[in-house]
């Protein structure tokens, strides 16, 4: 069938206002998991809009088949190589959303992911993370976040410090070395914090660490349950993952990409066990792609993009779309795929619900310059 504009699909047809809660301290049980695809991850090749007339011309020689895709209802198919993220929607632990985007319309990499970390309405206008910003709304400020990545992104900096953990190619030091070093930074006052930290961050991660080996998005999802996991460790934690940029030869690439986060989010899930009933994931990109393929058989920087909010505790099974069609009068500057979502409004409802922090709380300390709208219907379970 066709889509229409103003057609939400799969239990998404009501906007509902969230219940009221009173602000209080975080669930200490509930996880959140920011997973950012760095480069504009293109949502019409991985949330494939199937029934959309245009969809086929548009796309040529990327447009996926039906029958090759993993379909998830009459409209919507999700690409071949996100087989877990299929079985987990089939369980009612995955929803997915399209057409989303930032406040952010031009398409510059470093100034759409400085708005969405930062939750400004203009890059480098505020000088924090929503992410640090949400660590402040907790129970353990300093204690609840750490990004699996060499340094601290920008979601996470400000004034509350965060843990960083990157796994080290390098062999393992033996305990006479690191013995050494605590000896050395012992007078200094700053060098010991930080190594202590460093040492608090190596003892967390256990028998995660696999040094002289590159880890894979498998090895890196179970390395990031390795610290979620824990009773006393982080409730919170972000994921960088890049290469989504697919400028030429799309197709293969975007497979290869989607096939390692599918990974990622299975490596989370096994590594996580029963705690993963507890675990929210919102993966998102700063911006979207060109709706129509370019001459490189690949796409260029766009705008509407798809999200995921993938867990045991999501209220999954649904796709939430307000569809604005991809004919050339509804496409944005008549090449991109027209926002209908703020991503914004996405981010904060979900860290209310996961966190149970009153939502008017919530987004105005994520997002204070923003429109958030009207809540969506409920995102997780009670």
């Amino acid at each position: 069938m066709a889509l229409n504009r103003r057609h939400f699909l799969s239990g998404a047809a009501a906007l509902l206002a969230l219940p009221s809660v009173t602000f209080a301290q975080a669930a200490g049980e509930r996880r959140f998991v920011f997973i950012i695809q760095r480069g504009a991850a293109d949502g019409l090749h991985t949330l494939i809009p199937h029934a959309d007339p245009h969809y086929a011309s548009l796309r040529g020689a990327l447009a996926i088949e039906p029958d090759a895709a993993l379909k998830l209802d009459g409209s919507f198919a999700l690409h071949p190589a996100l087989a877990e993220l299929g079985a987990l929607y089939a369980a009612g632990q995955a929803s997915f959303f399209h057409a989303v985007a930032s406040s952010y319309r031009e398409r510059s990499h470093f100034d759409g992911q400085n708005v969405l970390e930062t939750g400004g309405r203009a890059p480098y206008a505020v000088k924090d993370g929503w992410m640090n910003r949400l660590v402040g709304l907790l129970a353990r400020p300093g204690k609840d976040a750490i990004a699996l990545a060499p340094t601290v992104p920008m979601a996470l900096r400000g004034a509350l410090p965060v843990t960083s953990y990157a796994p080290s190619t390098l062999p393992q030091p033996n305990e006479d070395l690191l013995l050494r070093i605590e000896q050395l930074y012992a007078g200094d006052a700053q060098l010991h914090a930080l190594w202590s930290a460093a040492q608090e961050a190596r003892s967390m991660a256990g028998g995660i660490a696999n040094g002289g080996n590159r880890q894979g998005p498998a090895e890196l999802g179970r390395s990031a349950a390795g610290f979620l996991g824990r009773a006393d460790g982080p409730r919170i934690a972000m994921i960088e993952t890049g290469g989504w940029d697919t400028h030429s030869g799309q197709a293969g690439r975007l497979a290869a990409q989607l096939r390692g986060l599918d990974g990622l989010i299975a490596g989370l899930r096994q590594g996580l066990g029963p705690a993963w009933d507890q675990t929210v994931v919102l993966v998102a990109t700063e911006f979207g792609r060109t709706a129509a393929v370019n001459g490189t058989g690949g796409t260029d920087h766009g705008t509407g993009a798809a999200a995921m909010l993938v867990g045991g505790a999501v209220q999954g099974g649904r796709i939430v779309a307000d569809w604005p069609g991809l004919a050339p009068a509804d496409l944005l500057d008549g090449r991109d795929l027209r926002p209908t979502l703020a991503l914004e409004a996405l981010i904060a409802q979900t860290c209310a619900e996961t966190f149970r922090v009153d939502p008017g709380k919530m987004g105005r300390a994520l997002f204070p310059q923003a429109l958030l709208g009207k809540p969506l219907a409920r995102l997780l379970k009670a």
